[in-house]
């Protein structure tokens, strides 16, 4: 098998249809309604589909590769962050926790390009597994927004929570492990580099 062939494997390819999402979610938040909202839960809800996805399959097939490597928490970090940015100007996020969010993400990006020049790899915890599946769980929410009536246009306000109350629930729980998750990474950086 060719180089070439490796790389257009099934999982490179959800990877990049994940990032091909980013822009989507992006349009459709620029017109945002409650169908828009809709929309762009939907499409990124196939994106956090295809995270789990891609790695799965790429293990299960063996058919890992520097570019999945390189591209899966690329693509992880952009549709996350393209979503968070466009909800502050909707007012469904506070804007100094997405800043918290993306220090954090620029934190940990930097260490481990400097712990991999040096050729050495820092284990991440599960702590960054919880806290991306909270985040994404709290994007849906967020993105949905609004409450949605099934029952024939009938508004039974009580019977219908706010899918945006869950969203920020959600939110806030991802936020706690996301700084969680960066003060577990930055002292194992720093045990590592005490050596």
């Amino acid at each position: 098998m060719t180089d070439d062939v490796k790389l257009m494997n099934l999982p490179n390819i959800l990877t990049l249809a994940r990032i091909a999402a980013v822009p989507v979610v992006v349009v459709l938040l620029m017109f945002e309604s409650r169908e828009t909202s809709f929309g762009a839960a939907i499409v990124f809800s196939l994106a956090a589909i295809t995270d789990w996805l891609d790695g799965y399959l790429a293990r299960k097939w063996q058919v890992v590769t520097v570019l999945g490597k390189f591209l899966d928490p690329l693509a992880d970090k952009l549709i996350v962050m393209a979503a968070l940015i466009m909800l502050i100007p909707l007012d469904r996020v506070p804007a100094w926790a997405v800043f918290v969010i993306l220090a954090r993400e620029m934190l940990v990006t930097g260490l481990r390009s400097i712990a991999s020049s040096e050729g050495i790899v820092i284990a991440a915890s599960n702590l960054g597994k919880y806290k991306t599946i909270f985040q994404m769980v709290a994007i849906i929410g967020l993105l949905l927004h609004y409450r949605f009536y099934w029952f024939f246009g009938v508004e039974l306000d009580f019977l219908y929570p706010s899918f945006h109350n869950a969203g920020i629930f959600f939110f806030y729980i991802s936020l706690l492990l996301t700084i969680w998750s960066g003060g577990d990474y930055l002292a194992k950086f720093f045990k590592v580099f005490a050596r």
